[in-house]
């Protein structure tokens, strides 16, 4: 019986370890290059089916500035990261411009709320404000860095796809340029909230995705008189229930919509119930863009499983 169990003991350590590497290699490190594939797009003309609407559309969540939360800073790779792990997500983050002309992620125009320093971000050069450290909602600091667009493309890739909310005085040619460097361009949706940015990313980067604000019939008129293609297009839609007419318009034309849930509807979703979210997605949403993405994705997962949607685009 002894030799047995002495025969056994390295198989046994054999599987024990061998199972601790597999996870380890499940879980991504911070600059070590992507392990967990999320999505599976080869190219970005998967990006576009899989933005398009169909009745077996998977509705997502898109993470507002990432998914901030205890000990989890707003804009950081690692509250991304966090995100990722525990569904198929959209981040929303946002682009500010240092003093040396770097793309950095910041959502203010100044360090205050959210970091160790203070003052304006455009005062500073990148390696100034790769010196401070972010803090999380409550104002607790971190041991996180101010991360870079190029950083944050280049983790994301096979494992978010990102909308990226370009802030005042960013040119989006600079954008553009992080992005074909990063060859993240299947991974990526641009924000705008006029006809005029649509159309002046569009001339920039006609095989981008962009997000624009479509609020009304005439919104899209104008989004297809500056011949911005419907395949090109994801719409935001507001902050206040649907209108089912529009959703059904957009539709049509393949278009998802993403309904800002952050602010009063997360709070109508805290008050009635977590299913609410599946309400919202029922009236017409595609994507939810909400603060509280973990409530809701549990609601989305099961929303899902029930009406059997799935995507060959996620694992």
């Amino acid at each position: 019986m002894q030799k047995a169990i002495n025969c056994c003991l390295p198989l046994v350590l054999l599987l024990f370890f061998g199972s601790c590497f597999r996870s380890n290699t499940e879980t991504n490190t911070l600059g070590t290059g992507n392990t967990r594939q999320v999505f599976n797009f080869k190219g970005i003309e998967d990006l576009y089916r899989f933005l398009t609407y169909s009745e077996n559309r998977v509705p997502l969540i898109s993470a507002h500035r990432g998914g901030p939360d205890i000990d989890y800073p707003e804009n950081a790779i690692e509250t991304f990261q966090r995100v990722a792990s525990k569904m198929p997500a959209i981040i929303e983050c946002d682009i500010a411009l240092t003093k040396d002309s770097v793309l950095v992620l910041m959502h203010d125009e100044t360090l205050d709320r959210t970091t160790t320093g203070g003052g304006k971000v455009s005062r500073y050069t990148l390696a100034e404000l790769k010196e401070l450290h972010l803090k999380d909602p409550a104002g607790t600091v971190t041991n996180y860095r101010i991360p870079t667009l190029e950083e944050t493309l280049r983790w994301g890739i096979g494992q978010v796809i990102f909308t990226l909310d370009v802030k005042r005085n960013v040119p989006y040619q600079l954008v553009v340029d992080a992005i074909r460097k990063t060859k993240s361009e299947a991974y990526v949706v641009i924000i705008t909230y006029s006809a005029n940015q649509a159309a002046v990313v569009h001339n920039l980067a006609p095989d981008l995705m962009i997000s624009a604000s479509i609020k009304n019939i005439e919104d899209l008129i104008r989004l297809n008189d500056m011949d911005i293609p419907d395949t090109r297009l994801v719409a935001f839609i507001g902050t206040s229930q649907a209108d089912k007419n529009l959703t059904d318009l957009l539709h049509q034309h393949g278009i998802l919509c993403i309904l800002g849930t952050i602010g009063n509807l997360d709070r109508q979703a805290q008050e009635r119930g977590e299913q609410v979210y599946a309400e919202y997605i029922e009236n017409g949403a595609d994507i939810l863009s909400t603060d509280r993405p973990f409530q809701a994705a549990k609601t989305l997962d099961y929303y899902g499983k029930q009406r059997g949607l799935s995507s060959p685009f996620v694992n």
